[in-house]
């Protein structure tokens, strides 16, 4: 009996997914061309509610049959797009608290593409995925809910030195999250 591989998966032989090296700050500046996102007219106070509508819409996604299949070979499958949306979840959940705990805190480096490399994105189970997104956004939209009036301009330096203030890393956040879901038309 031959092996046949699994077409939901990408293939051994096929190209990597090119890094994406852009530094995304912009976006707090100016509209997203590609999404149609303005940073400036996410209110920080409906941060929670943004964020569990975001993550029932990623859940949804995940339930599509065809989630795991690369529309093309170097780009992300939902599947691997919504690992992704849980990964920076807890990551931003983890910044912000840190924000809000230390005096301008420096983050850590996190290489996303190293991440879904390492973690097999393709290769998780949707369901399990799914359960880990509704906690993780559950967790960074209570960060958000806690945020106290004073503590909106706290600030943190990402790695490469962009800072942030808690408001705006909400927004910058946002934009992550919307961008994808518009990179797989949920």
């Amino acid at each position: 009996m031959s092996e046949q591989m699994d077409a939901s998966a990408p293939r051994p032989d096929a190209p990597p997914i090119e890094p994406d090296t852009k530094d995304w700050t912009w976006v707090l500046l100016a509209p997203c061309a590609e999404c149609g996102f303005t940073a400036d007219q996410v209110d920080r106070s409906g941060l929670p509610a943004l964020v569990r509508g975001w993550t029932a819409r990623w859940e949804h996604l995940l339930t599509r049959p065809d989630v795991a299949v690369r529309p093309a070979p170097t780009v992300w499958s939902p599947l691997e797009y919504a690992c992704h949306v849980r990964d920076v979840l807890r990551v931003f959940d983890g910044r912000v608290g840190l924000m809000l705990t230390q005096d301008g805190p420096t983050f850590a480096n996190w290489d996303q593409d190293e991440t879904a490399v390492a973690e097999r994105y393709g290769e998780q189970d949707p369901a399990v995925v799914a359960v880990e997104l509704r906690a993780a956004g559950d967790a960074l939209a209570a960060t958000f809910a806690a945020v106290p009036p004073g503590a909106w301009a706290r600030t943190g330096l990402r790695s490469n030195g962009s800072a942030f203030t808690v408001d705006s890393i909400g927004r910058y956040f946002a934009h992550d999250v919307v961008h994808h879901l518009h990179d797989v038309d949920a």
